[in-house]
């Protein structure tokens, strides 16, 4: 499978190098449903993603709430579950 890289470099260093966390967010209306990923930072900076648009930041802000607002009122529901950054990282000790 070949990855093609289409995150700009500060996104790609924002999840990198300082994400705690991502959720999953899906406007289930819409058929095939869309999706959108939600990224914070441990001050909770957070940055919401469209991976249809290569990855590009569609909207930002200071605390989990306002982005979480955000998606619900334009109609995203929350896919369960959160995946934290210590979760998803290998370390050395594990290969």
């Amino acid at each position: 499978m070949h990855n093609t890289n289409n995150q700009s470099s500060t996104t790609k260093d924002f999840v990198k190098n300082n994400w705690n966390f991502t959720e999953v967010w899906i406007d289930s209306i819409l058929s095939p449903p869309y999706i959108l990923l939600l990224l914070c930072d441990t001050q909770e900076n957070c940055h919401v993603y469209d991976p249809a648009q290569g990855y590009k930041i569609v909207f930002s802000c200071n605390n989990y709430d306002e982005a979480k607002w955000w998606l619900i009122e334009d109609g995203y529901e929350l896919i369960q579950g959160r995946l934290l950054a210590l979760q998803s990282v290998p370390t050395e000790t594990d290969y």
